[in-house]
């Protein structure tokens, strides 16, 4: 199963949403003071950004997100992740792409 997730997030790093893009210039090298990876293996799922050292994931949403059957799955994972010991916040595409400082301004809140 590793292995194929490893794949599934390589794939998913090569072909980034414009939204994912926004956000990884934001948060990588350390520009929040904390580590990100992106598209990251955690347990079984890949999860969009993670910082282990901040305790902290990040899960980008676009529309789709906002189907009953989509959100009953998403709050089964993010009990999961949690489970784990992570935190887990959420935000829009535009939220990403149109109230930028917000987004970050709400990570840094939400680090350990």
């Amino acid at each position: 199963m590793y292995g194929l997730l490893k794949a599934y997030a390589r794939e998913n790093r090569k072909n980034a949403t414009l939204v994912e893009q926004v956000l990884w210039e934001q948060l990588r090298n350390d520009s929040v003071g904390v580590k990100f990876f992106r598209q990251h293996i955690v347990g079984q799922y890949i999860v969009d950004f993670v910082s282990r050292e901040g305790g902290l994931i990040i899960e980008v949403d676009g529309g789709y997100h906002s189907e009953p059957r989509q959100m009953e799955d998403d709050l089964l994972r993010e009990l999961d992740l949690e489970r784990m010991g992570f935190h887990v916040i959420r935000f829009t595409n535009e939220e990403v792409l149109y109230e930028t400082e917000y987004v970050i301004e709400q990570i840094k809140n939400n680090l350990k």
